[in-house]
């Protein structure tokens, strides 16, 4: 006997193309800002969003490179710290835009 019945695998499918338009929607947004804030704030602050944006590919046998949690935890200590380096912000935002776009176009 499968463990999926012929209601639940519909609401499945949109439960996973809902998770797919959140994380584009996500990540043209993370996007957008990563380039404003380069426009802003120039090269060092372009160079460390490119580089980051790299950082689950070249790590990409170690699962801390893909969670969005860490990447995100860079960008609220940012915000409510008196830390001002604005390469920092742009680092976790190109590695947060990263992860959103693997998940977007993730296959399942």
């Amino acid at each position: 006997m499968t463990a999926m019945n012929h209601t639940t695998a519909p609401a499945l499918a949109v439960l996973t193309w809902t998770r797919r338009i959140a994380w584009g929607a996500l990540t043209l947004f993370l996007a957008a800002f990563a380039i404003f804030e380069a426009q802003k704030y120039g090269l060092p602050t372009t160079a460390a969003a490119i580089a980051f944006f790299a950082v689950p590919d070249l790590f990409r046998r170690h699962r801390w490179a893909h969670l969005a949690s860490l990447p995100l935890a860079v960008l609220v200590l940012y915000t409510v710290t008196p830390v001002v380096w604005p390469p920092l912000f742009t680092a976790g935002l190109g590695w947060l835009t990263r992860i959103a776009i693997t998940r977007t176009l993730r296959r399942r």
